[in-house]
């Protein structure tokens, strides 16, 4: 009985102590999750009528009582993050349909809560637990993830910071003898990622049955709410290397060749251009003299698109 009766907040507010206090007892109860019936729970985590805790951080007024008024937030709370989430998943929710990507965005939620001042961030884990709790998706868990994957790279992309281009010009600096022992770097934006579905395909069919491969951004998000009912068919497995990137304010996708993929990743983690060369190109018969050209051209495209940065 005594835990009963402990004060959930404080009772006035008359320090910095005492209003932290307080935001925290309201962070935990709007955060709380809402009943199936998307209702605030009406009773708390030991027992209590969630109306007397809510009755410690909010007065009643006129119109609602203190829970009906802390019930406005704990729903708007609600709503808003799995609005977020339910955007920036596109591929998830095609997978899945609604109902069970709502399932399996509150699991998630309710597991790694928002601890960011944006709502950018709620997607970084949802990989992570997709492959910890396959029973919200399955039979296509692998699929899943390797969407969680590709979307949260996407929102890495949108934003993350670009740095100073490399140029021939940095290279004509080097004498020729030592440009082999040059280090390059990759654009902290660029993401390559090592897949077991073509999944870039995948959400490329979605935009297009959706309209929005042209379309304006603005309109994104509610013409993809329409898609009710998905045609696009769901990818086999195979193996893909693909890189996501942005130029001039726009998000793209671009398979890379494995050896593509190894070059980059090698130089991303800070390999000379001819050890990353090495670990890119297979040892076979053929001689490394045939992979001149395509290398070229594929450092020729990566300076084009801005990949290659100054380290």
């Amino acid at each position: 009985m005594a835990s009963k009766s402990k004060r959930f907040a404080p009772a006035k507010v008359r320090t910095t102590g005492d209003l932290a206090d307080l935001q925290r007892a309201m962070w935990r109860v709007i955060s709380r999750p809402l009943t199936a019936d998307s209702q605030m729970q009406r009773r708390w985590t030991d027992g209590r009528p969630t109306s007397a805790i809510a009755a410690q951080i909010a007065k009643p007024n006129d119109r609602l009582t203190s829970f009906e008024r802390l019930e406005i937030y704990n729903r708007m709370y609600w709503f808003r993050i799995l609005d977020s989430l339910y955007d920036d998943c596109p591929g998830l929710r095609a997978v899945l349909g609604d109902k069970k990507f709502v399932v399996l965005a509150e699991a998630y939620l309710v597991k790694y809560p928002s601890a960011s001042f944006t709502l950018r961030n709620l997607p970084s884990r949802l990989a992570h637990f997709i492959k910890r709790n396959p029973r919200y998706t399955r039979p296509h868990t692998a699929l899943c993830h390797d969407l969680a994957r590709f979307e949260w790279a996407r929102v890495i992309v949108f934003d993350t910071a670009s740095q100073p281009v490399f140029t021939v010009n940095d290279l004509l600096d080097v004498p020729a003898a030592k440009q082999g022992k040059v280090k390059l770097a990759l654009q902290p934006y660029l993401q390559l990622l090592q897949l077991d579905h073509p999944v870039d395909d995948f959400l490329l069919a979605i935009k297009r049955e959706a309209g929005l491969l042209r379309g304006d951004a603005s309109n994104a998000p509610s013409a993809l709410r329409r898609m009710k009912n998905r045609k696009t068919k769901l990818p086999a497995r195979a193996r893909t290397h693909v890189a996501v990137h942005r130029l001039d304010g726009q998000i793209y996708f671009k398979k890379l060749e494995p050896a593509a993929y190894r070059i980059l990743t090698a130089l991303r983690r800070g390999k000379t251009l001819e050890q990353a060369l090495a670990t890119g190109i297979p040892r076979s018969k053929k001689s490394r003299a045939d992979w001149v050209p395509r290398v070229q051209g594929w450092f020729r495209s990566w300076m084009e698109l801005r990949w290659l940065c100054r380290r």
